[in-house]
This record gives C-alpha cells, sequence and structure tokens, in this order.
C-alpha cells in the first residue's frame, strides 16, 4: 500500500466516539487508603560506605552512659576517613556529621594508625571510668577485604 491509499483507508477515515464511562454508585465505591500501598524507594543508608566499625562505652561528665562510635569509611574521590561520633542513637538522623569526621587520608596505613589511636586513647579514658573495655584494633586484612568486593562490584 502506498500513503495516498492508507489516507482513504476507511479504518482510518472512521472517526473515534467516544465511549461510555462506567458508572459507579456510591456504595460500591472502594475506601481510600491513608497511606501508599507500596513503600517509597529505598534510601542508601548514610553507613553503606563504612567498610569497619568499633563500639565503646563509657560515661559522661555528669555519669551518664555514653556509647562512642569509631568507623573508617570510604569517600568519594578514593580518600578514606575516621570518624567518631558519641550517643549517635539520639540524633535525629543517622547522618554523620561534618564535626564526626576526625582524620581523611588517601594512605590506609594512616587511616589505621589514625584510628587505632582514637579506639585506644578511648578504651584508655573507659577503663579510667571503671569500665574496662578489650576492642580489637582495626587492621589492614579486614578492610581489603570490603575494598575488593567494592572495586570489582561484587557484593
Amino acid at each position: 500500500m502506498l500513503t495516498n491509499q492508507v489516507r482513504r483507508h476507511t479504518v482510518f477515515l472512521a472517526r473515534g466516539r467516544e465511549q461510555e464511562r462506567e458508572r459507579v454508585t456510591k456504595k460500591s465505591r472502594e475506601p481510600r487508603h491513608p497511606r501508599r500501598l507500596y513503600p517509597d524507594h529505598m534510601r542508601k543508608q548514610s553507613t553503606a560506605s563504612r567498610f569497619a566499625e568499633r563500639e565503646l562505652h563509657g560515661f559522661d561528665e555528669a555519669g551518664s552512659e555514653e556509647r562512642i562510635v569509631v568507623w573508617i569509611e570510604r569517600m568519594k574521590g578514593g580518600t578514606w576517613s575516621v570518624g567518631r561520633a558519641v550517643n549517635p542513637q539520639h540524633r535525629p538522623s543517622d547522618e554523620p556529621r561534618a564535626d564526626d569526621y576526625v582524620f581523611e587520608g588517601h594512605e590506609l596505613d594512616d587511616v589505621l594508625e589514625q584510628a587505632n589511636g582514637i579506639l585506644d586513647d578511648d578504651a584508655r579514658v573507659s577503663e579510667d571510668d571503671g569500665r574496662p573495655e578489650h576492642i580489637k584494633p582495626f587492621t589492614r586484612k579486614e578492610l581489603l577485604g570490603p575494598l575488593e568486593r567494592w572495586f570489582f562490584g561484587r557484593r
């Protein structure tokens, strides 16, 4: 068929008619759902880029219990960072603050040294407060496994 023949074809010449709408009585209407049936897209957790984490417990100046979290994180641009947060469970969001980051660097050995130094200091303070804890230090081997999975995309 040629284009001028298609234009004159009966199927294309017939115009569409308005369709009748389905009538719904008030009694047969279903109640509206107060919330979504399906959850919104899941957002990425802020802890997804953390490669290692340690938790210590101690007391603050007022004598209340305190939870200290120290972590090593892989940042954008290939840098490593060490973070330390006190009582993160009391925050409105799980996102770390800018002042939570204690050290940033490109060398893994420097990051391990800083993170283990922070752990030693906090463990010593907890011990002085009468709450001795034996926290395992961060190791290179511990970070290389997740780094390889992240780098090669094998999750």
